[in-house]
């Protein structure tokens, strides 16, 4: 597998691996853990569809990543503020 690949790959397995965990209602969609391996993914596919020059994926992760990134923002604003000592119920909730 040469690096495209592997980045291509890893960012779609980033993704699927958030959607999976929160169909299986192990994450909820409001999880800054959730928002942030969409961001990542999202991120990566972003590079991956540069390299390809694949502009209709380009934008639709673009649109992803940014989206991700507000839900991220938004995430570290509100967990900044919490007072739990506990990183679990902190920023991944």
């Amino acid at each position: 597998m040469d690096f495209v690949t592997f980045i291509g790959t890893t960012g779609a397995t980033v993704i699927l691996i958030a959607f999976a965990l929160n169909q299986l209602k192990k994450w909820k969609d409001d999880y800054f853990i959730y928002d942030l391996f969409n961001l990542l993914g999202g991120s990566l596919l972003v590079i991956y569809a540069l390299i390809l020059e694949s502009w209709p994926f380009v934008v639709l992760n673009i649109v992803w990543s940014a989206l991700s990134l507000r839900d991220v923002i938004t995430g570290l604003k509100r967990n900044s503020q919490k007072t739990s000592k506990n990183f679990v119920a902190k920023w991944l909730k």
